[in-house]
């Protein structure tokens, strides 16, 4: 038996790790969770701590999570092919259901081909990484507030690449300038920047792809399910079909887990061959992907229409509230609702208060997510949100403000 020539001591290996923790929670920047399990039969409500609590930081937009015909279709499926697949999309895990799925993807935003994974952020880094060494001279645009699976996506990559500031066209365009227009170029940006809530000037990007001749990726991610006539997102509203690739995600207003991109059938399936995360990865059950296409039934459907419309009417009654009672909030074009409430260990201690006095949990947003002063909720207003729960929501908070 070997011998090691010294004494392994991992309490002096991770000295430094103790440190850099210590150092989060003096600064008010350590991440605490808030355990909560959703109660089906109640949407908008949990149990945190054996209480009954409202949620109104889910990214579950349209309560999709809890739909009866979505939680039967993943229920039936399991009854039928059990709770996993066991497997890679290459070794037994590819399921008739995800072949349906990325067909109905690609079609739903008129695109050659999708392509399922098991992410948003998977989905996002797995493309960018495995395009971009694939086109080894590509030079990148990147928005400067793009979510981090794209910026990881895009560092990960040797490509030469560029930071441009935020939907601000015109600086893009001078970035675009310097280059041969032979050269190969991508555009990544987001349709709607959930932070802000505000919205990307698509159409004008689009224009200056085809002036100089470069690629878009669009992240779509936060648009998925609550923009556009059939919820397909902001390019289906505006009737814009030149983004290369669109992004989104089944985690949010879908009410499911797992992502996917549509684009381009050769580029793709090279991304389908190459990416390591998408091959050497266990796939999403079926019985998750059923309860995706079901999901997105609804979404397509006269419903989904209803509950994008209620969605946006309580967006704005939360506004009004939130003005009424004199609380700072950026008001958005979407339907994301950001309060602002500077401060990081101001805006934990106003968090902890509402969840504590009055039931109410809303995740505070702080740094890196934000810049240091810009601290907030992100507060979501689904459909089934009542116009006197808006109320209380808007003072309670304006009574947890008033008492810091």
């Amino acid at each position: 038996m070997s011998v090691l020539p010294f004494e392994l001591r991992p309490d002096a290996v991770f000295e430094g790790l103790r440190a850099s923790l210590a150092d989060l929670k003096e600064s008010g920047l350590y991440r605490d969770f808030t355990p909560c399990s959703y109660l089906a039969d109640e949407p908008g409500y949990a149990i945190h701590q054996a209480r009954r609590i409202q949620v109104w930081c889910t990214n579950d937009y349209l309560g999709m999570s809890q739909n009866p015909q979505v939680m039967e279709a993943q229920m039936a499926s399991i009854r039928r092919h059990g709770t996993g697949n066991g497997g890679s999309r290459n070794i037994a895990g590819t399921s008739e259901a995800h072949v349906e799925l990325e067909r109905d993807l690609a079609e739903w935003h008129r695109k050659p081909r999708a392509l399922v994974f098991t992410s948003g952020y998977v989905a996002n880094f797995e493309t960018l990484t495995t395009l971009l060494a694939a086109v080894p001279d590509m030079v990148v645009f990147s928005d400067s507030l793009n979510h981090r699976s794209l910026i990881e996506g895009i560092r990960a990559s040797k490509n030469r690449r560029h930071v441009f500031p935020h939907s601000d066209v015109a600086a893009l365009e001078e970035l675009l300038s310097r280059y041969d227009v032979e050269r190969p170029k991508l555009i990544v940006f987001e349709s709607v920047y959930s932070m802000d809530g505000d919205i990307a000037p698509i159409r004008e990007i689009c224009d200056l792809a085809e002036r100089y001749n470069a690629l878009t990726y669009l992240d779509e991610t936060h648009a998925i399910g609550v923009n556009g006539p059939t919820g397909a997102g902001i390019c289906e509203e505006i009737g814009e079909r030149r983004a290369t690739f669109v992004q989104g995600v089944f985690g949010k207003a879908v009410g499911t887990t797992g992502g996917y991109v549509a684009g381009p059938d050769d580029a793709l399936d090279y991304v389908r061959s190459k990416a390591p995360g998408f091959i050497f990865t266990t796939t999403i059950p079926r019985s998750a992907l059923d309860a995706t296409r079901r999901s997105l039934e609804v979404i397509r459907s006269e419903r989904g229409a209803q509950l994008r419309c209620q969605l946006r009417e309580n967006a704005r009654a939360m506004r009004a509230a939130l003005r009424s009672a004199g609380i700072d909030f950026i008001n958005a074009e979407s339907h994301l609702v950001p309060v602002l409430i500077p401060g990081g260990q101001r805006v934990k201690n106003i968090s902890r208060r509402l969840l504590d006095e009055f039931g109410i949990y809303v995740q505070p947003i702080n740094y890196p997510s934000v810049p240091k002063g810009g601290e907030r909720f992100r507060v979501t207003i689904a459909p089934f949100r009542t116009l006197d729960e808006i109320g209380e929501f808007a003072d309670s908070l304006r009574a947890c403000l008033d008492g810091a």
